[in-house]
């Protein structure tokens, strides 16, 4: 036994060298592991201060007046020394949401963009709602904007910052405007005609319509690719993008494709003191395209809660077209074409948020809209949706108190657990990039630098700058022909097409469709 044990012992004048380096070896490891373990704490402490300092800097052009949205003259635009650097676009507090932000190089007027993609919307908002919706979809790969503003939108304050942002091109309604779309070959054509010479909604409807048609002839010749037609209460979100882009997701839209179709998502509003609804709503209604029908007709009635749809307004979505001849709108959320029938596809994540009733002020100003009786019968002259009609109602009729009542029963998201049930089942979504988005614009001071050089920028311009000449953009784009003439042109061009009706904004499906 002893013999076994001898011959397993080591020997010392062969092992003792490889001891010696092996110890040396380990030594010279743990010299460096207590090294990495002293250095990469300090490093993190040394990176970390450097990001809250930087979060921390003050950029003065972020400084702006908490009274901006009623701006009344670019000669109120307030100094930065008089402004706290926390007060936002409305006035509020604010805490950084991305404070790395900072620095970020907006490439917005990119011409490599592929492919180009403009919007056109009709709007009388203010800046305070403009700004954000156009600087977010600039973001997201937008490069161009045709704005046919009226009210507000058109004043002078509003319009000088307008007319200041690179690839804007503002159209006012002026007497060149309305005489050039009154000899449209819409007027001459049926597709429309079911909505003609009503009140409210339908004149809104038709002069949407006719605005598009403009747009189209206008984006022709800025070179644009796409165009959308989108409400400045609507915000396009490109769920499924790597880069939360829609420039990615056009370029992966298939060449015979010639439109898209975004179905939209509702906001779901959680408090009745909003203000900024971009910035502060988080919560929305998915739409029935992108539920299961078990889940959807299966959470209906709660998910309604008591109101007469399952959206407040539409749910038929939006759409975006390609450019391309003979291209023409179909109301104001579909396209359509003179010569053949549209290949469409519709997204499967891609979606319209709509803002709708966000805001309490929302329903009280809906008595200012039309001209039609507080009445069940009259207000469907002027309504399309049955949930437009009972807020008029409401506001045409009730003290301040009710409609603040009717307002939480009806639209404000109170009770939670019916949103933990209805969030868990995927009726509701939480969605944060918007609000992020135009968060972080804000630190930048992006809304802030708009408004000062806008001064500068209005000074500049003659009077023959200001606005997009109408008349250049008429006769070859949208159309205008001899009355008498244009129903023959029309035939002859579509042959056997049918002139299918335009689609109006349509409630999503009820119980009864099941």
């Amino acid at each position: 036994m002893a013999g076994f044990s001898q011959s397993f012992r080591p020997n010392s004048s062969f092992s003792s060298p490889i001891i010696s380096s092996y110890n040396s070896s380990q030594q010279h490891f743990l010299y460096k592991l207590f090294l990495l373990l002293t250095l990469l704490p300090l490093s993190l402490a040394l990176f970390s201060f450097f990001l809250q300092w930087q979060s921390g800097s003050i950029d003065p052009i972020t400084r702006w007046s908490s009274d901006y949205p009623e701006m009344h003259s670019s000669s109120e635009i307030k100094s930065s020394s008089s402004i706290h650097c926390d007060d936002n676009l409305l006035g509020q507090r604010i805490s950084p949401v991305f404070p790395y932000f900072r620095g970020w190089n907006l490439k917005f007027n990119d011409t490599n963009l592929r492919p180009k993609a403009c919007i056109t919307t009709t709007t009388s908002a203010g800046l305070e709602q403009i700004l954000p919706w156009i600087f977010y979809h600039k973001v997201i790969g937008i490069t161009n904007f045709f704005l046919f503003v009226e009210g507000k939108a058109a004043t002078m304050n509003v319009s000088i910052v307008l007319e200041s942002i690179p690839g804007i091109h503002v159209i006012y309604r002026t007497e060149q405007l309305k005489e050039g779309q009154a000899k449209s070959r819409i007027w001459n054509e049926s597709w429309l005609s079911n909505f003609f010479y009503k009140p409210c909604n339908n004149e809104l409807f038709v002069k949407q319509t006719l605005n598009m048609e403009m747009a189209i002839g206008m984006a022709t010749d800025a070179g644009m690719e796409w165009i959308f037609h989108l409400d400045t209460d609507e915000l396009l979100h490109p769920a499924g993008t790597r880069g939360y882009s829609v420039t990615e997701l056009l370029m992966d839209v298939p060449a015979d494709v010639d439109m898209i179709v975004f179905s939209n998502y509702e906001s779901a509003v959680e408090r009745s003191d909003i203000k900024e609804p971009f910035s502060e709503v988080s919560m929305f209604k998915k739409n029935f395209d992108h539920l299961p029908k078990e889940t959807y007709f299966g959470h209906y009635k709660e998910s309604t809660r008591g109101n007469p749809n399952y959206f407040l307004t539409y749910g038929n979505g939006k759409a975006a077209a390609r450019i391309q001849n003979q291209l023409r709108p179909n109301g104001a959320h579909r396209w359509h074409n003179y010569v053949k029938r549209p290949k469409e596809i519709k997204m499967e994540e891609a979606a319209v948020l709509h803002y709708t009733y966000s805001k309490f002020s929302d329903l009280t100003s809906r008595h200012d809209r039309c001209g039609c009786k507080p009445t069940k019968e009259d207000v469907k002259r002027c309504f399309m949706l049955d949930f437009d009609r009972a807020a008029f109602i409401i506001a045409s009729t009730a003290t301040e108190e009710e409609m603040l009542r009717w307002y939480q029963e009806h639209v404000v998201w109170n009770d939670k657990t019916l949103k933990q049930k209805l969030l868990k089942h995927g009726i509701l979504d939480r969605i944060y990039a918007p609000m992020d988005i135009i968060q972080g614009l804000r630190e930048t001071g992006v809304f802030a630098s708009v408004i000062a050089s806008a001064q500068t920028a209005a000074s500049n311009r003659s009077d023959s700058d200001k606005n997009v000449n109408v008349g250049k953009s008429f006769p070859r784009k949208i159309g205008i022909e001899n009355p008498g003439n244009t129903r023959r042109k029309v035939l002859k061009d579509v042959g056997e097409l049918e002139q299918l009706q335009a689609i109006p904004p349509l409630s999503p499906p009820g119980p009864n469709h099941w």
